[in-house]
């Protein structure tokens, strides 16, 4: 059993569900303090974090992940129990298996070897480890992240270990992510008896041609990297549940995926706003609207993407694709310190599911994979 598998192992076993670390992050820093890592731990709330750095010279690399996973779902519907990381016909299975544990393993692993051949290699390797990536993400990377920007400290060079891959470990890794602009929408009328319509005005009714038109906008033609914007509603609520009222309000949830604005094409946040709030206000609604907000970042391709495309292919004879697709991830908050981020790790098929795993024949790979990057980036 190799050593990245072993402590996947470890970390598996380890019931983290978000927010809770349940010992993982004592247990990577036992392995990085005797590396010469300075250690930070960074408790916000009920969140623990840490950051840690090894040399203080540039270039920076850091590694970055979430030792929080999402919960089981119904025990009895697992093949073995998610906390008791079972190998079975070439399969690791567990809880976080995939998202992202085997990931943080071969974060050590592959950084223990580089500095048992290269201890006085150039610039400085990092790690931003936080439990509340898969909850409300508010005390995690993004306070890490405006902590170390308030002292100027800045990256060079970030990889995430999400799961990026598709068919194949190595097919296709994150180079960026959409942004995700959600509305709240709350539109006014006049409740009342639905056989005196002279008496009532019916929001859904009122509505409803605003909605058409906003389906029916192209709100761009996308980009180099990102296709083209989307805008879509998830949920509609209006009505008393009886059959001959009209409801005296209707509210709706949507939400965009957006193509963010490069060399002029793609959007932003508040062009799509301004936008909504034009085609409401032609139909002479009377509404209120609430917004959230995720921002999209990208990386073009540059020394990182160059770096770990050439890695990927020497150890798993993949050639990568880049890819934009997906949801968010840490690396838009990442993204405010360092130019270039990019995320990679296993295969993506079983995240979140029932049985989740990774490959055993695919953890080693990994390893070598941040290895090799670290080499390409930090050795002169």
């Amino acid at each position: 059993m190799s050593k990245t598998l072993e402590l996947a192992i470890d970390l598996l076993k380890r019931q983290s569900n978000t927010p809770l670390d349940a010992g993982c992050q004592d247990l990577m820093i036992s392995r990085l303090e005797p590396l010469g890592f300075k250690i930070e731990r960074m408790r916000f709330g009920d969140v623990d974090n840490f950051y840690a750095r090894r040399g203080t010279n540039g270039p920076l690399l850091v590694f970055a992940g979430h030792t929080d996973v999402v919960p089981t779902g119904p025990l009895d519907k697992w093949h073995t129990p998610p906390f008791e990381p079972t190998i079975k016909d070439g399969m690791l299975y567990a809880r976080g298996a995939a998202d992202m544990k085997t990931s943080l393993a071969a974060f050590i692993t592959s950084i223990e070897e580089f500095v048992a051949d290269h201890p006085d290699h150039t610039g400085s390797i990092g790690l931003l480890i936080t439990s509340d990536e898969e909850g409300v993400a508010v005390d995690g990377t993004v306070k890490v992240v405006e902590a170390l920007k308030a002292r100027s400290e800045y990256f060079d060079y970030c990889i995430v270990g999400e799961p990026t891959s598709n068919k194949v470990v190595g097919d296709m890794i994150k180079n960026g992510r959409r942004g995700s602009l959600s509305g709240k929408l709350t539109v006014k009328g006049v409740q009342g008896h639905i056989a005196y319509p002279h008496l009532v005005k019916n929001p859904i009714h009122m509505v409803a041609p605003a909605i058409k038109d906003m389906v029916d906008t192209t709100w761009d033609n996308g980009n180099e990297y990102f296709p083209p914007t989307s805008w879509q509603i998830s949920n509609m609520n209006g009505g008393t549940g009886a059959t001959n009222v009209v409801p005296g309000e209707v509210e709706i949830l949507f939400n965009f995926r957006f193509c963010p604005e490069l060399d002029g094409a793609g959007s932003t946040e508040q062009n799509l706003k301004s936008r909504v709030l034009a085609i409401l206000d032609k139909h002479n609604l009377a509404y209120t609207l609430a917004w959230e907000y995720s921002p999209p970042y990208i990386t073009p391709r540059g020394n990182l993407v160059e770096a770990i495309s050439s890695a990927i292919v020497q150890a798993y004879g993949v050639t990568p694709e880049l890819s934009t697709t997906g949801g968010t991830s840490d690396g838009r908050f990442i993204a405010d310190i360092c130019k270039q981020v990019i995320e990679f790790g296993p295969l993506n098929a079983t995240i979140h599911k029932l049985n989740e795993c990774v490959g055993v024949a695919d953890i080693e790979p990994l390893k070598e994979t941040y290895k090799l990057t670290l080499e390409k980036l930090l050795i002169s």
